[in-house]
């Protein structure tokens, strides 16, 4: 498998010359080459495999975005180990609880003591470049080989309540994603990758191995430094959930001059903000409003929306030369989409991203893999006549009232968001009979004059939709949902259920909310 797997061609050679991994810090841009960087690698390899890491280890890494984090990634790939990233978000500390929870054989984090003992297998992030300094360039293992069903990674779920589930990601099915989306986007040595989401997310580092592959550069920064780095840096590429791309309209709106704006005065300010030479921007993870995308696509900025999971990596992608707004794209190769009778969609590859859950209750991992590797999604689709697949919501969303008839809450949510005021919306359903938002208000909202743009907003919203989807009431919420206090996961989607539990008292109470008319 050697020759057309992208894992094995990046830990058996070097790089090609002339491209770069650039690390935005709001202080200054620190940037090498790709083959520095492969170089570095390396020697890191050479240094953990002195402290006994060996083929199969884990290794943790609890730490934002950095260039310490890339180069451990990839140490881990030539030694054949297993890269654990954990999300600064949702770790507060580095438990050492973690190291036989995930079996690790080593945890570098950068929320360690700077006294740590150098025998604990916690280790202070910071001295990954000394450790790999340290080493002589001539001693680095020979590469290892891997086959499809190895695994590179272990990955957490961004569950919503307990203990992540965790899976492996076999290299079968990080070749077949990474092959398909070079044959859809051709990056090459014009483009710069942006990306700005955590690491921790094996997706997002699936774009250094696109650049040591592919031959283009990459910019990585935290979601704090977006913005500046965006301004700074001049990608052709952002790597973006559709919170983030929203964040960036009402940014661009505002600067444009507001009601009164023009297309021209729009554009401008998207430049402003995006750089002067995107080719293209890319968005997943959750649903994006029809607004938002046609609002890019208008600026001359096309945005294009996938859809995946982490049991299933990227199923479906629009592109260029294949986008049909509305839908999530095509199938990729390799990949098959499966309805059930109810709607619902089950995955089906030819490498499955693993064969179940590592950790989980008894009979959860059954209830979403089945015994060929096919993935039930819970999410519920249908595909068109020329294979564009269409997500309606997931089938937990679907609410069943009490004469019977069913809501898919998804196009209402999105309709009721779409206002400036609101910021994020999810609708629930506590008596079965009648529908109860609680939104998240946009950050400058507030007083009289907000609550009056949302009951508009409301009202509109009603108008819209038949008389079974009327939205009874809309409690405000106290704080914007944010990754901070858990009402929103690493990929900025709404946890419904931390979001019921929060605000359960007040969408049972009818009088302190704004009410349809």
């Amino acid at each position: 498998m050697t020759g057309s797997s992208v894992i094995n061609d990046i830990v058996a050679r070097p790089p090609a010359d002339g491209h770069r991994i650039s690390f935005f810090r709001l202080g200054g841009i620190e940037t090498l080459g790709l083959t520095e960087l492969y170089d570095r690698a390396g020697r890191l390899a050479v240094a953990l495999r002195g402290l006994g890491v060996a083929r199969g280890h884990r290794i943790g890494i609890l730490a934002g975005n950095c260039l310490e984090w890339v180069v451990l990634d990839l140490a881990a790939l030539r030694l054949g180990a297993m890269t654990v990233g954990f999300d600064p978000a949702k770790f507060a500390s580095a438990d050492p609880a973690l190291l036989d929870r995930y079996r690790l054989r080593l945890l570098f984090t950068d929320r360690a003591a700077e006294d740590t003992p150098v025998t604990s297998p916690v280790r202070v992030l910071g001295d990954v470049m000394r450790m790999a300094a340290e080493q002589e360039a001539g001693r680095v293992p020979p590469p290892v080989v891997y086959t499809p069903e190895d695994a590179t990674s272990l990955k957490l779920t961004s569950g919503s309540t307990g203990e992540p589930k965790t899976m492996t990601a076999g290299v079968g099915s990080i070749d077949s994603d990474l092959l398909a989306v070079q044959e859809m986007f051709a990056h090459g040595p014009d483009d710069n990758v942006f990306v700005f989401l955590p690491l921790s997310v094996l997706q997002q580092r699936y774009w250094t191995y696109s650049a040591l592959r592919f031959g283009h550069d990459v910019t990585i920064c935290t979601y704090e430094a977006a913005f500046p780095a965006l301004r700074q840096t001049r990608p052709t590429v952002v790597m973006g959930v559709p919170g983030f791309f929203e964040t960036a309209r009402k940014h661009i709106e505002a600067q444009a001059g507001g009601p009164a704006r023009g297309e021209d005065e729009e554009r401008a300010a998207a430049r402003r903000l995006f750089g002067d030479r995107i080719r293209y921007l890319w968005t997943g993870s959750a649903p994006a409003s029809a607004g938002t995308l046609e609002f890019f696509t208008r600026l001359g900025l096309p945005i294009f929306e996938g859809y995946g999971l982490n049991e299933t990596c990227i199923v479906a992608k629009n592109h260029p030369g294949a986008h049909r707004p509305g839908s999530v794209g095509r199938v990729l190769p390799g990949k098959q989409v499966l309805l059930d009778a109810d709607g619902v969609i089950h995955v089906r590859a030819d490498h499955p991203v693993c064969p179940g859950y590592e950790q989980a209750p008894p009979g959860v991992s059954e209830r979403v893999f089945g015994a060929d590797g096919t993935v039930r999604t819970n999410d519920v689709g249908h595909l068109d006549e020329d294979g564009y697949l269409y997500i309606h919501g997931r089938a937990d969303d679907v609410i069943v009232l009490d004469n019977g008839r069913k809501i898919a809450v998804r196009p209402i949510e999105e309709y009721l968001r779409s206002h400036p005021a609101i910021e994020e919306c999810v609708l629930f359903c506590p008596d079965q009979a009648r529908l109860v938002a609680v939104v998240s208000p946009a950050d400058g909202a507030s007083g009289a004059d907000r609550e009056q743009a949302i009951a508009e907003q409301l009202a509109r919203t009603n108008a819209a939709f038949g008389a079974d989807e009327k939205i009874h009431r809309v409690v405000v919420a106290r704080d914007r949902f944010t990754v901070a206090n858990g009402l929103l996961t690493s990929q900025l989607k709404p946890r419904r259920g931390r979001i019921l539990d929060t605000y359960r008292s007040a969408i049972h109470d009818t009088r302190g909310s704004i009410h349809a008319v």
